[in-house]
């Protein structure tokens, strides 16, 4: 019997919640290895063998070992969901999922996610700067999600689990949704898939 999915993560981090929300969507077996990042154990040379810079998520997959969330998104749908919705072929499609993939990887992390690290973390970030590049952000993909359900296709991909986590968590960096009923509606749709599985919350500031 193959071994279950070995994911290797900080349960409030919402990159290693991407992570763990593919593998659940997808139904693969898999156990969470959380890693105690203020006692160093992201340095620790055992776990530098797994992810060579020592960030979460990693995973371990039968002795395949990989780190980087959206890295891990395509292992996992190429590995075990190949020629499937969540990660499409045809090139105007395949561009749409890498355009917000990389929205994930800029936007998303200067926004929501920053804003979210000074309230819950304490990090030496710009939060008015960070809640303004959040609001920013989500007027365009209100615009966007006029009149459709999903970020790149007409069905549910990877770019949408790339999305989610940051920003169904926005109110907890202090980040108020309620101007954005498209993009409620769409992180409702998320959480409607079988095998949705939520990232733990933390309390909420004063929202703005």
């Amino acid at each position: 019997m193959t071994p279950p999915i070995k994911l290797y993560r900080t349960p409030k981090s919402g990159h290693c919640h991407r992570a763990e929300l593919m593998l659940s969507l997808l139904g693969l077996p898999y156990e969470t290895v959380d890693l105690d990042m203020a006692g160093g154990a992201h340095k620790a040379p055992d776990f530098l063998r797994i992810s060579p810079f020592g960030l979460v998520p990693a995973i371990d997959d039968d002795g395949h070992t990989l780190a980087d969330s959206t890295a891990i998104l395509v292992y996992l749908v190429q590995t075990y969901a190949p020629g499937s919705h969540w990660m499409p072929a045809a090139p105007t499609d395949a561009a749409e999922v890498q355009r917000w993939l990389t929205v994930a990887a800029d936007n998303i992390y200067s926004g929501p996610c920053a804003a979210r690290l000074v309230t819950l973390f304490g990090a030496p970030l710009d939060h008015a700067g960070a809640i303004a590049r959040a609001h920013a952000l989500f007027a365009v993909m209100e615009a966007h999600l006029d009149g459709r359900d999903w970020l790149a296709t007409q069905s549910i991909t990877i770019a949408d689990v790339a999305g989610y986590s940051y920003i169904a968590h926005a109110p907890e960096g202090g980040v108020d949704l309620t101007r954005y009923p498209n993009l409620r509606a769409w992180l409702q749709r998320i959480e409607a898939q079988p095998g949705f599985v939520a990232m733990a919350p933390s309390p909420i500031p004063a929202l703005a």
